[in-house]
């Protein structure tokens, strides 16, 4: 198995300036050449913002401010990793440290963890096919690779359909539980149904590449709270499991479809570079 992508994300640019997601507040400018840390920034004063429907929400950190709240930075903390991809992050005052730099907002946000908040995103991938089975080439004669791709309910951007990684969850379970709850809606299923179901994909979702970990440029993320994945694709190269689905949107998602994936594709948050990490190791083309 190859190893997984390492590149870095070393600028942000869906997390910085505007309006933070579903609030008022708006972010410090930070501009490009001051969002390291190490470079100084004297006026910098980002607002500090918590979204306070978070307090009391079992899956999400209590305030910094609690004196029972104690988490192991850097460690596993418990079921919840609290560890990153990207290596250690600093903590200044009590806070972890964005890896990346500033975002122009302190705070928490509306993440549910303080520091990394984990998630799994399956790439799931077939070649295109004419009715006949032929496999589509393209204008340079290459085939064309599909993806499921769906349309979120919250910002109406085309995603990958990952998802939060649960407290002692192994990654591959998430990713393969969110893609049968947003591509297939599993939630919906009888019991017998969501059964079949499972047992066919068993081997399928086995069998999956990781082709990225690492830090997401996401509209979420703060100084003190940022989101990582992990990205696994997982090719149905015969067409004949998931390729063969008929997809039903599910849970957050308001649509699905398979996508031809092109090189000018933009997606939600960092999810466009780890698409072209696919295409790459499948044609050789698209390199991040």
């Amino acid at each position: 198995m190859a190893e997984p992508e390492v590149f870095m994300i070393s600028t942000h640019f869906k997390c910085r300036g505007g309006t933070y997601p579903r609030s008022n507040i708006q972010r410090f400018l930070v501009p490009d050449d001051k969002i390291s840390w190490s470079t100084q920034y004297n006026d910098y004063k980002p607002p500090n913002y918590t979204e306070p429907a978070l307090n009391g929400k079992p899956w999400a950190d209590p305030d910094l401010g609690d004196s029972t709240f104690k988490p192991k930075w850097n460690n596993i903390d418990g079921k919840i990793s609290r560890k990153s991809y990207m290596g250690d992050y600093h903590i200044v005052n009590g806070y972890p440290l964005n890896p990346i730099g500033r975002t122009g907002l302190c705070g928490r946000g509306i993440l549910g963890r303080w520091g990394p908040n984990h998630a799994a995103d399956p790439v799931v991938t077939r070649w295109k096919r004419l009715n006949s089975g032929e496999i589509v080439l393209d204008n340079t004669n290459k085939p064309i690779l599909q993806f499921v791709a769906i349309k979120r309910g919250d910002t109406g951007e085309w995603a990958l359909p990952g998802g939060m990684v649960d407290p002692g969850e192994k990654v591959t379970t998430t990713a393969v539980r969110e893609f049968q709850e947003e591509a297939i809606n599993a939630l919906v299923m009888s019991k017998e149904e969501r059964e079949e179901w499972t047992n066919k994909f068993e081997k399928f979702f086995s069998e999956g590449e990781v082709v990225y970990e690492g830090y997401v440029d996401d509209r979420r993320n703060t100084d003190n709270a940022w989101m990582e994945t992990i990205a696994y694709n997982f090719h149905d190269e015969k067409g004949s499991i998931v390729g063969a689905l008929n997809l039903h949107a599910g849970d957050d998602a308001v649509g699905v479809r398979w996508v031809d994936a092109t090189p000018d594709m933009s997606l939600y948050a960092s999810h466009d570079s780890i698409l072209k990490e696919v295409v790459k190791r499948h044609l050789g083309i698209g390199k991040s």
